[in-house]
């Protein structure tokens, strides 16, 4: 998996502008499935029908979105005002590299401070593409730029960009591979503008109608020195959602994933998610209401230029949706 993830994270695709990446994804997925369609708000849709007239139909979506920025401004020496593209931070975005999707690239300077041991807010800031003037700048207002960070192999822990959540999307192309028949009808989405709202998931869970869905995203993780409280660490298997801040995972689906993941003596952790959420909130409140939950991968430094992830959460994950995916599932209303 580490070559079609060094891949995947190196496509910029940042919310609204996912062309190039859904290039990629659909030439990797065309002929793993019966049918590969884009719809009207840009999200990759493919789908593997089931071999049981009774199987349930089950909506799996990783955004293939990334956070970014975009200009402003461009003031008389050429430096570009920018605000963000999703969640962005300007703790970790000073001094960070940037590719414009025109081609042009630069480095995000600041303002001098007056206190050199505050972070400076985005207003402060500025790119510098080395232009000497507004006439010879090659960006132009509303123009998008992505963070510029090489793809970095630390053995099982993996550095990038766009990790959030390109992981994703490599673990629903690599289950896509190793499911040859179901029980039940697969729609695999691969969403677009998550960042900002999970709008691509949105239209797509109306359009779909789906009996079940399961997200696959990125969750923060409490393993680093004085980090966040948070029972979720890399290496450990992933970690399935009972809570974040935009939905409660469905209990039946929760259940059916930790017994799965038992029986199956698969590693897994218990994720609750104090801040932040993932397609699954936008799948669950759909027309009237889908039983939703998420697989996550635990990541360190979350939406920054160096996002860091263990493969064996990958590896595993794609094991564990490949047992859930294989059985018949039927929920109890009451």
């Amino acid at each position: 998996m580490k070559s079609l993830l060094q891949k995947l994270t190196g496509i910029p695709g940042p919310s609204g502008y996912e062309s190039e990446i859904r290039a990629a994804i659909r030439s990797e997925i065309e002929p793993l499935a019966e049918e590969v369609r884009v719809d009207n708000l840009g999200n990759l849709i493919a789908i593997k029908k089931g071999n049981d007239p009774k199987g349930q139909v089950i909506m799996l979506a990783a955004h293939m979105d990334e956070i970014g920025l975009i200009a402003t401004h461009i003031d008389p020496n050429g430096f570009v005002r920018f605000t963000t593209i999703g969640g962005v931070f300007p703790h970790s975005s000073l001094a960070g590299r940037v590719h414009f999707l025109n081609g042009s690239q630069g480095v995000i300077g600041q303002e001098t401070p007056a206190d050199i041991n505050k972070i400076p807010t985005f207003d402060k800031m500025f790119i510098d593409i080395g232009a000497t003037s507004s006439k010879d700048c090659p960006v132009q207002v509303g123009d998008l730029a992505v963070f510029d960070q090489p793809f970095l192999d630390l053995g099982d822990r993996l550095v990038s960009k766009a990790m959030d959540d390109r992981i994703g999307v490599a673990i629903l192309i690599e289950t896509l591979q190793q499911i040859d028949t179901s029980p039940n009808t697969l729609l695999f989405v691969f969403s677009t503008q998550e960042e900002v709202g999970v709008r691509g998931a949105s239209t797509a869970a109306f359009s779909l109608e789906p009996d079940i869905g399961i997200a696959v995203d990125v969750t923060r993780s409490g393993d680093t020195p004085k980090g966040v409280k948070m029972e979720v660490a890399l290496g450990k298997g992933p970690a399935i959602k009972v809570r974040d801040s935009g939905m409660i995972s469905d209990p039946r689906v929760v259940d059916w994933m930790v017994s799965t993941a038992e029986k199956a003596k698969l590693p897994y952790q218990i994720e609750v998610l104090e801040r932040g959420s993932t397609d699954a909130r936008a799948i669950q409140i759909s027309r009237a209401g889908v039983p939703a939950g998420c697989i996550s991968i635990p990541c360190r430094y979350i939406h920054s230029p160096s996002e860091m992830v263990d493969l064996k959460d990958a590896v595993n994950s794609v094991r564990l949706l490949v047992e859930l995916l294989n059985q018949k599932i039927t929920f109890n209303q009451e």
